[in-house]
């Protein structure tokens, strides 16, 4: 599953323990295994090396150019949602044609910095949009490949503000509009309608709706074959889920055995977009515990990093294991807690009455599978300097995002000039 093991009584990652590296770098402190990183990536690739799909990284799961540089180089493309991450993807040396652009508001600017780097495609979510890029393209004299996201409207099983394939969400084109978009697609001079695309949700963890969603689809394909319109491609999207506390997710080979059969049906060059299935399990968050603090209703520890770093928990009520960094004598015995951060909100609760170790004022914890939704949800509220974040090789370990410093909190902002008066 992942790099994160207890070697004696200390946590390690990888060869490197993890309490040097919270005393070395201080907390909070996000660590990432590479190898954990790397080997989630290559089981998809294994899983379906049959028909060769193009594993185009979710880029909003963990944005960290380290991050993309590993899988890049390893042969994965990006996928994109806004005209920061594409010029992520530019930086981490992503080849355009490895390149997919999702996002239902995509602007004029972003659009056309896009097709300038020659992207693969824009997944495209609205009749609007369509027209759009297509003004954009004929503007810039060029041809632009686009796929049309459906929305299948089936059921993921998921939380509900992670589900997007549901007709009551606002991501894609329902079948019947999709269909009469594609009858009138020589209007578009300027696209070339090349591929669907499908993404009905996060943290799935059964294939059956993927199942669901790639059937209704199929049937779709057939009847645009019918009036003799080909497609190219067809981009699943992503969402595997991975085990946060006791969940049973389809392992990579389970998920292939299910849809395979299915998308060698279609003929077309298959694209998938995972994030969460390749980074979730590849990062924790390590905090210091700053205070025990009893009530007569119930136990609080105090640690020092929020929900402005770890921002699940309080927006998805999520669950994070989470384990002492040391397995110290006190730890070995259990009491129930609460543990919670510094910010001035009821929701910064990363656990609630959880049986946990006893522990005490110094100790460090570990929030584990946190490398996905992380460190790319963190914010500055309550002018909080966002963590560090750390990369490890074995035993070799790499600054990959320093900790910001005061300074950076008011960087870009400016005090107007008052006049005596107003």
């Amino acid at each position: 599953m992942h790099e994160f093991r207890y070697k004696g009584n200390y946590l390690y990652c990888e060869n490197a323990k993890v309490s040097d590296l919270a005393r070395r770098f201080g907390t909070p402190l996000y660590v990432y295994s590479y190898q954990t990183l790397i080997s989630h990536y290559l089981k998809i690739k294994s899983a379906f090396r049959p028909i060769q799909p193009l594993i185009c990284y979710s880029v909003k799961a963990n944005s960290n150019l380290a991050i993309l540089k590993a899988l890049v180089n390893k042969g994965a493309g990006l996928d994109i949602v806004s005209g920061g991450e594409l010029f992520r993807a530019l930086k981490a040396g992503c080849p355009p044609e490895r390149i997919v652009y999702a996002s239902v508001g995509k602007t004029n600017g972003e659009i056309e910095d896009a097709i300038r780097q020659k992207i693969l495609f824009f997944n495209v979510e609205s009749l609007a949009e369509l027209e759009n890029i297509n003004r954009i393209a004929k503007k810039l004299n060029k041809i632009v490949n686009v796929a049309i996201r459906i929305n299948p409207d089936v059921e993921p099983k998921t939380h509900k503000f992670i589900t997007t394939g549901k007709i009551t969400n606002k991501f894609g084109i329902d079948f019947n509009t999709a269909y009469k978009i594609l009858l009138i697609q020589n209007k578009f001079a300027n696209l070339d309608i090349c591929g669907l695309h499908i993404h009905i949700g996060s943290q799935i963890t059964e294939s059956s709706p993927y199942v669901a969603a790639i059937n209704k689809v199929i049937g779709f394909i057939v009847k645009l074959k019918k009036r003799g319109m080909h497609l190219e491609y067809l981009n699943i999207g992503g969402g595997l889920g991975i085990i946060y506390n006791q969940e049973a997710p389809q392992t990579a080979e389970k998920f292939a055995q299910s849809v395979l059969p299915l998308l060698k049906e279609t003929k077309l060059k298959i694209i998938m977009e995972p994030g969460r299935f390749i980074v979730g399990n590849a990062g924790i968050l390590v905090a210091k515990v700053l205070y025990v603090k009893s009530t007569p209703k119930k136990k609080f520890i105090i640690v020092d990093t929020g929900m402005n770093d770890l921002i699940r928990p309080a927006l998805y009520e999520a669950y994070h294991q989470i384990l002492p960094l040391r397995l110290t004598e006190g730890a070995k015995k259990t009491e129930k807690a609460d543990v919670v951060g510094p910010i001035c909100e009821s929701a910064d609760c990363f656990a609630k009455s959880r049986n946990l170790p006893c522990v005490k004022e110094g100790d460090y914890l570990a929030i584990m599978s946190a490398g996905a939704y992380g460190f790319s949800m963190s914010s500055n509220y309550n002018s909080r300097r966002r963590a560090e974040e750390v990369l490890v090789i074995k035993n070799k370990v790499s600054v990959i995002r320093k900790r910001e410093t005061h300074a950076d909190l008011i960087r870009n902002e400016t005090i107007p000039h008052f006049h005596e008066g107003l």
